[in-house]
């Protein structure tokens, strides 16, 4: 008899509701500790659920081997756990298994693991500018309060830095600027090593080659590109895709009224950002995706413009991926022989 397990899975221990297809269910409670033994007494044909967590890895690493399937649950698209009134490990692992065995949970794609590790090396990169362009802002803001007024390049390089170092400031206020000025260069070099790893282990991808034939993609856009959207085939076509990293419209039907709202932002925040950044580069190579710009921002303004060319931009990057283009002449569309 079929068997479909949810597991409520937590950092030491794990809850395991095993429903069967008569509707019976048991209950138990593992400690992660004994993962091999959990492992071991699973069924080739047991299908299991559990939701996307700090440690899920870990756990369909091991049990995905042994068994017919695992589905890693989306818990923000589950709303039948996120916003249950009664929240409870046991609960939830009923949840899951009554919700697997009727083949209804939405599921999170698993990456590769190189695909996962490029993938966090950019969020980390990410995570890094953003502090820097933080501490950067704070140096604006301190220096314009005496009437300092920076240029936006002023903060960029080591010698911007130091004439900053080398303005005439009130002795608390200097103290506080190189404090600053020292992490903002400590980030920077934790920045570029993130950067010379990325660019090196980014070629190792499939479609590496292909995307950085594009005009408008780099290394490091590459690799976040490609860290995100792994096996290109799992998607129909590029509106699949372009709803995977959240870049088509909400859409409310009621009746015979229906309406389109903004895009859903789903998916990766920063595959979207850099898809978005790097087809307004593109777009100065290619006057196809120039002209296309030009025209939706007449009529529906910048903002619109710029999602607009970015899944016009996400198409060609499908198709380029799906049919292993490698660009001899982006702007013209030759293809390499």
């Amino acid at each position: 008899m079929r068997r479909y397990l949810g597991v409520d899975l937590h950092r030491t221990q794990f809850t395991v509701c095993t429903r069967l297809e008569n509707g019976r269910t048991y209950l138990r409670q593992w400690p992660v500790r004994e993962l091999k033994l959990f492992v071991a007494q699973l069924r080739a044909d047991d299908e299991l659920a559990v939701e996307a967590t700090g440690n899920t890895r870990l756990f369909y690493d091991a049990v995905m081997p042994h068994v017919a399937g695992v589905v890693v649950v989306n818990p923000c698209q589950f709303k039948v756990i996120s916003q249950s009134v009664k929240k409870t490990d046991r609960n939830d692992a009923e949840t899951l298994a009554l919700y697997l065995a009727k083949g209804l949970l939405p599921e999170v794609r698993m990456k590769k693991r190189h695909q996962r590790e490029l993938s966090h090396l950019a969020q980390t990169r990410d995570l890094l500018v953003k502090q820097r362009s933080a501490l950067k802002t704070k140096i604006n803001n301190l220096l314009a309060a005496e009437g300092i007024n920076l240029k936006k390049e002023a903060l960029s390089s080591n010698k911007a830095l130091e004439r900053v170092l080398a303005l005439p400031l009130p002795p608390v206020l200097a103290a506080e600027t190189r404090v600053l000025v020292a992490q903002i260069r400590n980030l920077s070099g934790s920045i570029a090593e993130l950067e010379r790893l990325i660019e090196a282990e980014g070629p190792k991808l499939p479609g590496h080659e292909n995307l950085m034939s594009i005009k408008g993609i780099g290394p490091v856009s590459a690799a976040v590109l490609l860290s995100t959207v792994g096996n290109v085939k799992d998607f129909a076509d590029p509106g699949k895709l372009a709803a995977y990293l959240g870049l088509v419209p909400r859409v409310q039907n009621s009746n015979e009224t229906e309406h389109s709202g903004r895009i859903t932002k789903q998916g990766n925040k920063l595959a979207r950002t850099v898809l978005v950044q790097c087809a307004l580069v593109a777009k100065r190579y290619s006057s196809y995706l120039q002209q296309f710009y030009q025209r939706i921002q007449r009529r529906r303004g910048g903002g619109k413009a710029n999602i607009a060319l970015a899944r016009k931009f996400l198409g060609i990057i499908y198709h380029t991926l799906k049919n292993n283009w490698v660009f001899e002449d982006f702007p013209n569309f030759v293809l390499a022989s």
